[in-house]
């Protein structure tokens, strides 16, 4: 089943978005990519207005089955891990507010996903993702080219996922519970 999936590279400055379209093991589709922009001397309430209304966009240009964001990570940096994670809070809502399903892969999951080792630099990543989606050149900025990997990840990634969720399910539905140390 064809799936589509915006790919989000969450940042307070830029903020990396790109859609991927296909299934898993089939060649993919870039249907954008982009980078939603706030000015650093804006007030961070206004700043993550417009990281909203950035995605908003997004989504209504391109409605998504499904929202990848990149899972936030401890960074040295505590005010850029907080912008980070603002921005990905805000990308999890505006696909909450839709009722669309939200997916975190962390960094390394993504870059595994996509060039085969998770420890792969930006421009790794970024001539695979040219390469996956057969485009002419790298996305620039590198977030732009992050957002499709994370894109690119989900669709090849979730269909195991699921398969893995649906068998823990089915085995705790099956299993045989236990009342004062015996099974019923």
């Amino acid at each position: 089943m064809r799936v589509r999936v915006l790919g989000v590279d969450p940042g307070l400055t830029r903020c990396g978005v790109g859609v991927v379209e296909g299934v898993a093991g089939r060649p993919l589709t870039m249907l954008g990519v982009g980078v939603v922009r706030t000015p650093v001397d804006a007030d961070l309430s206004h700043r993550l207005l417009a990281v909203e209304q950035g995605i908003e966009q997004w989504l209504d240009e391109h409605r998504p089955d499904c929202v990848a964001v990149e899972r936030v990570f401890s960074q040295h940096n505590v005010r850029t891990v907080m912008g980070t994670a603002q921005a990905s809070a805000v990308a999890m809502l505006c696909a909450a507010r839709r009722g669309i399903p939200v997916a975190l892969h962390t960094p390394s999951e993504v870059k595994a996903a996509v060039t085969g080792s998770g420890s792969a630099g930006k421009a790794q990543v970024g001539a695979m993702v040219t390469r996956l989606l057969r485009l002419g050149a790298p996305p620039k900025p590198a977030d732009a080219a992050d957002a499709l990997a994370l894109a690119i990840c989900h669709i090849w990634r979730a269909p195991a996922q699921n398969r893995l969720q649906q068998a823990v399910a089915l085995h705790a539905a099956t299993a045989p519970t236990t009342t004062k140390g015996r099974t019923s």
